[in-house]
């Protein structure tokens, strides 16, 4: 028996590119580095079989026409298991794959062509299938930071965009198999790659302007929000002035009441008037939550909210000066956190509502937000909880994206009728 060791190095290498090329745009499940462990075992595991099917059985001629059922089609199915998304965005990235080793098979095509009367003319052609992978993994991983950023602001269109990638495969597969490695076929090839290569240069352009266009609007919400917030805080603090300012014009009046007290003898009514006066500049006093402005504001308000509803607010707050994150990003976190807590509030009696704020800055950031809940709350496959109405959830959404961007740990919890959030960056 003559051992296919070329032919079974081929699928190793070659594999062992296309899986480096769809971890870069995979978005595995949580926790991610155990999916990552599963994905890559699994497909070893599929890569293995067929590997030992080319080395011992002689499996090349048939490889070459069911290799889309024996590994392109497992590939997707386990990419499709591993993915936080189950769906054609899954897709994309396998036969984002599959395109790019297109570009690598046309290239040892050419290699092939020119070099098929030198001896082992097929270790040069698998030389050059090798450092095309390698200048494609680089120039892929730089499209990869937009693509995983575009996974979680584009829900559609998906399976149109897997139609491009996923049929010039198909193309390049049957020119291989139906014909032979003529100049002619050799430009065929290479004429369809470039135009799928020219769609792949639109999407990233259409992918870059949608980034840039989310990210000026969120620049804008972000900065209405903290004007908004700081506004706020600014009429708090006016006002406590304001009625500091009169306490202080009524200080002489009081003053000469006190005398008369304390001249009469009376000292007990001396003293409780000034505890009464003690207590009105306490009332009005602005309290201040912690030293970043917007943070304090937003603390503030809704604080201040949550009493008016009747809801006791127990907080600590030890933040310092200087946030690892922006201040802005944490503050509206913050507000849709405590918004949601001060609704959950209100659906119970008022002697049973209550906020628990705790928020520190060493050794890392965290923040733990408390709040009692009396309704049912259904979590999906991810820990996350899942809205209850039509177009509810848009609160969780932005946490969740926070915590992306920052790769802070988000843990929701309902345990013995109490809702808690914790941020751990």
């Amino acid at each position: 028996m003559k051992l296919d060791f070329y032919h079974a190095l081929f699928l190793v290498v070659s594999q062992a590119f296309l899986g480096s090329f769809v971890m870069l745009l995979i978005d595995f499940r949580k926790p991610v580095t155990t999916w990552r462990k599963r994905w890559i075992a699994a497909v070893a595991l599929v890569v293995g079989a067929n590997c030992l099917a080319l080395l011992f059985l002689n499996f090349w001629n048939l490889y070459q026409r069911v290799g889309v059922v024996t590994v392109t089609l497992p590939y997707i199915v386990i990419t499709l298991w591993c993915s936080r998304h189950r769906d054609f965005r899954a897709v994309f990235s396998v036969v984002t794959g599959l395109f790019v080793g297109c570009i690598g098979t046309a290239n040892s095509m050419l290699a092939e062509l020119f070099l098929r009367d030198y001896p082992n003319s097929e270790y040069y052609s698998l030389a050059v299938r090798i450092a095309s992978f390698s200048l494609m993994f680089f120039i892929l991983r730089r499209f990869s930071v937009t693509y995983r950023q575009m996974l979680h602001q584009l829900n559609r269109s998906w399976g149109f965009l897997c139609l491009i990638p996923f049929a010039s495969f198909l193309i390049v597969l049957y020119a291989i198999n139906r014909s032979a490695h003529s100049a002619a076929v050799i430009v065929l090839i290479y004429g369809l790659l470039i135009v799928c290569s020219g769609a792949y240069y639109l999407m990233y352009l259409f992918f870059e302007r949608v980034q840039k266009e989310n990210s000026a609007l969120h620049e804008a919400q972000l900065s209405a929000f903290q004007l908004s917030a700081l506004q706020g805080r600014m009429e708090a603090v006016k006002a406590a002035e304001d009625a500091i300012r009169t306490e202080r014009h009524d200080l002489r009046h009081r003053l000469q009441a006190v005398a008369e007290l304390v001249a009469r003898g009376d000292r007990e009514a001396a003293l409780d008037f000034l505890d009464a006066a003690q207590e009105r500049l306490d009332e009005r006093k602005a309290i201040r939550w912690c030293r970043p402005p917007v943070l304090d504001a937003v603390f503030s308000t809704y604080f201040d909210q949550a009493g008016n509803e009747g809801i006791s607010v127990d907080a600590g707050i030890a933040l310092p000066d200087e946030l690892p994150v922006n201040e802005g990003e944490l503050a509206v976190v913050l507000a849709n956190t405590l918004e949601n807590a001060i609704h959950a509030n209100l659906t119970l009696p008022r002697e049973q509502r209550k906020i628990c704020c705790r928020a520190v800055g060493t050794p890392s950031l965290m923040v733990e937000i408390l709040n009692p809940c009396n309704e049912a709350v259904r979590f999906d496959d991810q820990g996350l909880p899942m809205a209850q109405q039509e177009g509810h959830g848009m609160g969780v959404r932005s946490i969740v994206a926070f915590c992306r961007k920052h790769d802070a740990v988000c843990q929701f919890d309902l345990t013995d009728g109490t809702f808690r959030l914790r941020i751990v960056l």
